[in-house]
């Protein structure tokens, strides 16, 4: 319970960290210059002193823009910085400009986006605009919902090949080489899902659904459940586990499972 309660903790904390940064690229438009564009990306290209070379248009899907003088030139999958001094070479080496200097302003980010799904705050999806983590993304999410379960599942595409990871949650603040906090590319799509519940009824002070924390033990069951009521005993407990219609005994030790549905008996005496 300690570890969830500093995991939560943490979450918190990169919540209100993940608004900061947020804020800080809604009040700056301009992506930093490391920020890689993709397909789809708007952008506005200009040329220092030349107005009239101003040019607002999309990536397209192979990666290529067609500005004035140049033609068609592929900018896709280039720092903003490198795509700039790629635009202002083949100007110089078309005989343009003696000196261009390019610039080159991110509009909207529909490329680079990373959807985050299933149980958290704010699903929907979100622009990578500088090197992101998994956790960095969590809390632009506004993090798990209560009934979130403990473990993220993130998919995407690797060098052309599809990729798959099921990722602690915990682990994304404990694990100190970061091994987990997988860094995010365009198109990944982060997936929370319902955390496993478990049924309790009987002589418990609140009877209902519950979530089943980590290494939860029958013990554990009763006391979320509210512990037992005046008429309630621990001798008899009995659970029905999911798929199964046999109530069995077990004991207080034992692990509960996803899906169980628990039973706490009346005393005889």
């Amino acid at each position: 319970m300690q570890s969830i309660a500093r995991t939560l903790s943490r979450v918190v904390f990169a919540v209100l960290l993940g608004g900061a940064l947020q804020g800080a690229f809604a009040a700056d438009t301009v992506a930093p210059p490391n920020y890689r564009l993709a397909s789809g990306d708007s952008i506005r290209v200009s040329l220092f002193q030349n107005p009239d070379m101003t040019l607002e248009t999309r990536v397209s899907e192979d990666g290529s823009i067609t500005y004035p003088l140049i033609g068609s030139i592929g900018i896709g999958d280039l720092e903003i910085g490198a795509a700039e001094k790629k635009l202002a070479k083949a100007l110089k080496d078309g005989g343009f400009f003696k000196q261009p200097q390019v610039n080159i302003q991110l509009i909207e980010v529909r490329g680079n986006k990373v959807a985050v799904l299933g149980q958290v705050t704010r699903a929907g999806t979100f622009p990578l605009l500088t090197t992101t983590r998994v956790s960095q993304m969590l809390a632009e999410a506004g993090g798990q919902t209560p009934i979130g379960a403990d473990r993220i599942v993130l998919t995407g595409t690797r060098e052309g090949k599809p990729f798959r990871r099921e990722i602690d949650i915990d682990a994304l603040y404990r694990d100190e080489k970061g091994d987990a906090d997988v860094v995010l590319a365009g198109g990944d799509t982060i997936y929370v899902p319902r955390a496993p519940m478990f049924f309790i009824y009987g002589e418990v002070s609140r009877p209902g659904n519950y979530r089943i924390e980590r290494k939860m033990t029958m013990r554990q069951a009763i006391s979320a459940g509210g512990g037992l009521s005046l008429r309630g005993t621990e001798r008899r407990l009995k659970v029905v586990h999911e798929g199964s219609a046999e109530k069995i005994p077990v004991q207080l030790d034992d692990p509960v499972q996803p899906g169980d549905v628990v039973y706490v008996a009346e005393s005889l005496f």
